[in-house]
């Protein structure tokens, strides 16, 4: 099972409060990730939709995230976006908690160590990091070390990324 975690972060949020009325920076002022829907308007990093794609033809995945407390529109604002970029790739494959280490797998892509991240049972592909700067990486990662291919014989190329 892989676990991939929907990103959002300092950088994403600045993008979207240039895009806010003055009104709402003030009112949230330090508090922008408790604006009601703000999470529904993110974009996918490059390569994140076509990776989740490929992954999940040969994984049993599953996006695992976490909303903030202090916004209830975050919890539906993950599945509307789940829906609208990943479609049926995804469907029922959202699970939002606290605490990632409560879940199983043999793999976790997240970009934090914390709400459980660190504590994973699996192997946590720490995603931004040196290592797996971004989502190329990380294919890259599991076309090497994993062996994973698309239904090819020994010895031919593989259809993943890079």
């Amino acid at each position: 099972r892989l676990l991939i975690r929907c990103r959002e972060g300092p950088s994403e949020l600045n993008v979207l409060l240039d895009k806010l009325p003055e009104q709402f920076l003030t009112e949230y002022h330090d508090r922008e990730d408790e604006i009601p829907g703000i999470f529904a308007l993110m974009d996918p990093l490059p390569g994140a939709i076509d990776s989740f794609i490929q992954l999940s033809e040969r994984f049993d995945t599953y996006i695992l995230s976490r909303a903030p407390w202090g916004n209830p529109s975050a919890w539906s604002d993950r599945l509307l976006w789940v829906k609208k970029h990943l479609g049926n790739h995804a469907t029922k494959r959202l699970i939002l908690t606290h605490h990632k280490n409560l879940n199983q797998g043999d793999y976790l892509i997240d970009d934090r160590t914390k709400n459980g991240a660190a504590q994973f049972p699996g192997e946590h592909i720490h995603f931004l990091s040196t290592q797996f700067p971004d989502w190329k990486a990380v294919m890259a990662y599991f076309v090497k070390n994993r062996n994973l291919t698309k239904n090819c014989p020994p010895g031919q190329p593989s259809d993943l990324l890079p």
